[in-house]
């Protein structure tokens, strides 16, 4: 009998917990994640690059380079993938490890000769390609969704 009692009890408490109203915004944003990750992978594909590797270069690019743990910081990459997705970019001959001079226990990621010219052609080539849907939205629609999200982000 009481086994049955808890047992309603959990079910309530689950029955509840379903009708919390932050539950609709979070599947929204999850779709709205999910369709821009489909929209942008895809074209980032076209272009010869993974998201992870477009994130290094764009970041990189119009800089003098660097440190490993800016790039982290600054990219939407975590650390520990971001030695590999640099490895496969150096191979491809895009970005090249430097030494500084006065720290030589890290090192600086710098674009390529070549890994410049795919800055200067995929970058803005992609910023189109997403302006196509962003320009549907208002520049006060563009303010206000961004401060909602930074506002959401917070709570975190």
């Amino acid at each position: 009998m009481q086994a049955k009692a808890e047992s309603k009890k959990q079910l309530t408490a689950s029955q509840e917990a379903a009708r919390e109203p932050f539950l609709p915004l979070i599947r929204e944003l999850a779709r709205a994640y999910q369709a821009f990750c489909s929209f942008d992978e895809e074209h980032i594909r076209t272009l010869g690059l993974t998201g992870p590797q477009f994130d290094v270069i764009a970041t990189l690019g119009n800089t003098s380079g660097m440190m490993m743990g800016q790039l982290a910081e600054k990219t939407l990459v975590t650390k520990g993938t971001l030695t590999g997705i640099i490895d496969r970019l150096e191979q491809k001959g895009l970005v090249r490890r430097e030494v500084p001079p006065d720290n030589r226990r890290c090192f600086r990621i710098v674009l390529t000769n070549e890994g410049e010219k795919v800055f200067e052609e995929v970058f803005p080539t992609h910023i189109n390609h997403l302006k196509e849907r962003f320009s549907q939205l208002s520049e006060e629609e563009i303010e206000q969704i961004t401060a909602t999200l930074r506002r959401v982000r917070e709570l975190f």
